[in-house]
C-alpha cells in the first residue's frame, strides 16, 4: 500500500509545482503584454504631441512670415507709386544714341539700388531687372517708334505694374525657410499670383511683337524692341519654371494628405 501512496504523493507534488510554474509564466506574460500596450500608447501620444508641436511651429513661422510680407508689401506699394511717377515723367529719347545713354543710366541706378537690398531681394531683383530695364527702354522709344509709340508705352506701363506684383510674390517664395517648406510645402499662393501675371503678360508680349511688325520706324528701333521682347520672354520662362517647382512641392503634411487620398 505504501508503495502505491508514495508515488501518488510525489506525482501530486510535482504536478502542483508545474501548475504553479504555468500560472507564474501566464501572469508574467500578461504583465509584459500590458506593459507593452501601455508603452505603445505612451509612444503614440508622444508622437502625436511632437507632430502637433511641429505643425504649430510651422504655423507660427508662417504667420510671422506673412506679417513681415505684409509690412514689405506696404513699403513696396509706396515704392511702386514713386516708380509710376518717375515713369510718367520719364524723358523720351529723340535719337537712338539717347536711348543707349538711358539704358546705361538705368543699369547704373539698378546696380546702386541692389546694394541697399537684402540678400533675398538682391536675388529677386537680379532676375527681374531685365524686365524693369525693358520697360524703361520701351517708354523711351515712344517718340521714335512711329505710329505705335503710345501703344508700346501703354504696354510698358502695364508690364511695370506686373513686375512689382511678381517681385512681391517671388520674395515670398524665396523667404520661405527650409523648416516650413519641409513640413508645409511650397508657397503655392505666391506661385498662383505669379502665374496669373504670366498669363496676362503673354498676351502683352504678343501685342508687342505685332506692333513691332506694324512699325514704320527704322530697323535699329525694331531691333531694340525685339531685344526687349526677348528679355521679357526669358523672364517669363524663368518665372514659369519657378511656379511649377513651387506648386509641386507639397511638403510632409501634403504628402501624408495625398497618401490618405490614395488609400481611399
Amino acid at each position: 500500500m505504501k508503495k502505491i501512496i508514495i508515488p501518488l504523493l510525489v506525482f501530486a507534488l510535482f504536478g502542483s509545482v508545474i501548475v504553479a510554474a504555468d500560472l507564474k509564466v501566464a501572469q508574467d506574460t500578461d504583465t509584459i503584454v500590458e506593459n507593452s500596450k501601455k508603452g505603445q500608447e505612451i509612444s503614440q501620444n508622444q508622437q502625436t504631441q511632437t507632430e502637433q508641436q511641429t505643425q504649430n511651429q510651422g504655423e507660427d513661422q508662417q504667420i510671422q512670415t506673412e506679417q513681415q510680407t505684409q509690412t514689405r508689401e506696404e513699403e513696396q506699394e509706396e515704392d511702386s507709386s514713386q516708380q509710376n511717377f518717375i515713369l510718367e515723367n520719364l524723358q523720351k529719347a529723340r535719337t537712338m544714341n539717347e536711348v543707349k545713354e538711358m539704358i546705361q543710366q538705368k543699369k547704373q541706378e539698378m546696380t546702386q539700388e541692389m546694394q541697399e537690398l537684402s540678400n533675398v531681394q538682391q536675388k529677386v531683383y537680379q532676375n527681374q531687372n531685365k524686365v524693369r530695364e525693358a520697360v524703361h527702354v520701351l517708354l523711351s522709344l515712344e517718340d521714335l517708334a512711329t505710329g505705335i509709340g503710345s501703344k508700346i508705352s501703354q504696354i510698358a506701363r502695364e508690364f511695370n505694374n506686373s513686375v512689382q506684383a511678381t517681385i512681391t510674390a517671388e520674395e515670398k517664395i524665396q523667404e520661405r525657410n527650409a523648416f516650413v517648406r519641409f513640413f508645409m510645402g511650397g508657397e503655392k499662393n505666391a506661385a498662383e499670383d505669379i502665374e496669373q501675371e504670366l498669363n496676362q503678360n503673354q498676351q502683352k508680349i504678343q501685342e508687342l511683337k505685332q506692333l513691332k511688325e506694324e512699325c514704320t520706324c527704322g530697323e535699329e528701333i525694331k531691333t531694340t524692341i525685339q531685344e526687349q521682347v526677348q528679355n521679357m520672354e526669358q523672364e517669363q520662362e524663368r518665372l514659369q519654371q519657378l511656379t511649377d517647382k513651387e506648386k509641386s512641392t507639397n511638403g510632409l503634411f501634403g504628402w501624408i494628405k495625398n497618401l490618405f487620398k490614395w488609400g481611399r
